[in-house]
């Protein structure tokens, strides 16, 4: 059965070297991050003695472009890897090999293994602010000519590709988060009792949060309604920075008011989605169609949460009982995740072992920003 093969070409601007990228995202799977592979062709003649490389490096921009003044500089940049691309290159996947048999003897395959700790590509709407750069974390891969790998890439001779770094889930078995607090008031018997309940742990984009809320009104005071809220927290790890985004919120009057020695029992849904909202950790640019909110970040098989880098993403439904200007508010958080779903991976490595030298190359051309479908083809149906 012939099947269809879709990579992506860019060539340098003085049209000397061409590169070729299986895949536009690299998806860490917590226990193994994809490599950057592809296959670069370059004119003989233009060599002459030089060598080439290929180099990713990883961003991080913490501040706006325009406000750096006297030598004030709001971004850093890490070199991840920069090896020598020779031809004759081994252990690359079936779809670069398909490609390299295609493209003759002169096709160079490459394959750069990301190390663990790398971040995730995580970008932060600057809002109404604007900016020329977008903030957050971004991946670059460099393909160059050049004498040694220490040479600064030269624009003319380089091919330069925004890639994307994304986290999908690890297998594990679903559980329902579960919370209980209480709230006394001074110079006023009993106790106001919650209890929050999700059906899951682990949720996907797009889909919607299913809150069960439950209270017990023992005390003297009268619950007035009920607000529940999908917070996103974000940790600028360089910076030492933490901040909170409301991504959903509803206000719930019905069944209130909640009266002294009374019950209150609702399941509320609600939809984390990329509100217009300064600073929201987003996957993706702004105007992408299909942009959507950070994913939960996930430390390595043998790292922890406290080891992550980068941007540090995480989501919890936050439920507050309001008793009125005395009583003040009942406020309970409730952590949770949210992720992409990742495919049938057994069917995906039996469909690369299908490929074969009769299959069919679709050659696109790449751009740097993507204005409809942005998800990672490694991922495509």
């Amino acid at each position: 059965m012939v099947s269809t093969v879709r990579v992506f070409r860019k060539s340098s601007p003085n049209g000397k070297v061409t590169a070729y990228l299986s895949r536009r995202d690299f998806v860490d799977h917590i226990s193994h991050t994809s490599p950057v592979d592809g296959v670069v062709v370059v004119d003989h003649d233009y060599l002459r003695g030089r060598r080439v490389f290929a180099r990713v490096a990883v961003t991080f921009r913490h501040g706006r472009e325009e406000d750096e003044v006297m030598g004030l500089h709001f971004s850093k940049e890490f070199e991840l890897v920069n090896v020598e691309v020779v031809a004759g290159g081994k252990d690359v996947s079936p779809e670069v090999d398909l490609l390299k048999q295609k493209l003759g003897p002169g096709a160079r395959p490459f394959c750069l293994s990301l190390p663990g700790p790398a971040p995730a590509s995580v970008t932060l709407d600057p809002g109404q602010q604007g900016t020329a750069k977008m903030l957050g974390v971004t991946y670059e891969l460099v393909v160059y000519v050049g004498e040694a790998p220490e040479q600064r890439p030269s624009l003319r001779n380089s091919v330069v590709f925004p890639i994307r770094k994304v986290q999908r889930p690890p297998p594990s078995t679903p559980r329902r988060p579960r919370l209980i607090v209480a709230k006394t008031f001074t110079l006023s018997p009993g106790k106001l009792t919650m209890e929050i309940d999700l059906d899951r742990d682990l949720y996907y984009h797009g889909q919607v949060v299913e809150a069960h809320i439950s209270v017990s009104n023992a005390s003297k005071k009268t619950v007035k309604y009920v607000v529940l809220q999908v917070l996103q927290h974000v940790e600028l790890t360089i910076t030492n920075t933490f901040f909170s985004r409301v991504v959903a919120s509803v206000e719930n009057h019905e069944g209130c008011p909640v009266t002294p020695d009374s019950r209150y029992a609702r399941t509320v849904h609600l939809t984390p989605m990329p509100l217009n909202t300064l600073g929201v950790a987003l996957e993706g640019h702004v105007k992408d169609q299909d942009v959507c909110l950070a994913s939960s970040t996930m430390s390595g098989a043998h790292g922890s949460d406290n080891d992550a880098l980068g941007i540090i993403v995480s989501y919890s439904l936050r439920v507050k009982l309001n008793c009125g200007a005395i009583g003040g508010e009942l406020t309970a958080d409730l952590p949770f995740k949210l992720m992409h779903a990742d495919p049938d991976v057994e069917g995906r490595a039996a469909d690369q072992k299908a490929i074969s030298v009769d299959d069919d190359i679709l050659i696109e051309e790449f751009r740097s920003v993507r204005r409809g479908r942005s998800l990672i083809d490694e991922l495509d149906d």
